[in-house]
């Protein structure tokens, strides 16, 4: 068993994803976190005054906001297949809809499609209702 595979194997057993997210220096960077419902996970951005890309609003940098799904899409295929390694993003799509305004973020994530070789991810980002999502994307992954 890889380093990474006891980490996601430990991390889905206790629910305590911080010691994978330790090894991903961008999630480090920017303070994502992980909070489990059941079996679902829920991917938390904190508020940060690094995060900030438009300091007039202010609200999210663009890039950072993409960061989060993308690395939140990574975790939970991660978890999902039990991976022994990083997946490697092929593609990915964001529609940013409203403002990602200085505050808490959220993002949740649907796996569509693991296959042998490509994993497909759904996600959406949100700040104070599930319902009023600030953007979502689309995920493709190279799975080893």
């Amino acid at each position: 068993m890889t380093d990474i595979e006891h980490l996601v194997h430990l991390a889905h057993q206790t629910g305590d994803y911080d010691a994978l997210i330790e090894q991903i220096p961008y999630a480090r960077l920017i303070g994502i976190r992980v909070m489990r419902l059941g079996e679902e996970m829920i991917f938390h951005l904190p508020l940060n005054r690094d995060n900030i890309g438009n300091p007039i609003l202010p609200a999210l940098h663009g890039g950072v906001l993409a960061g989060f799904m993308e690395l939140g899409a990574m975790l939970q295929l991660m978890v999902s297949m039990n991976s022994p390694t990083f997946p490697k993003i092929i593609d990915f799509s964001v529609d940013y809809l409203r403002a990602g305004l200085s505050r808490d973020t959220y993002a949740t994530c649907q796996v569509w499609r693991q296959g042998r070789r490509v994993g497909n991810v759904a996600i959406t980002a949100w700040q104070t209702r599930s319902e009023e999502p600030v953007a979502t994307a689309r995920a493709h992954f190279k799975l080893d």
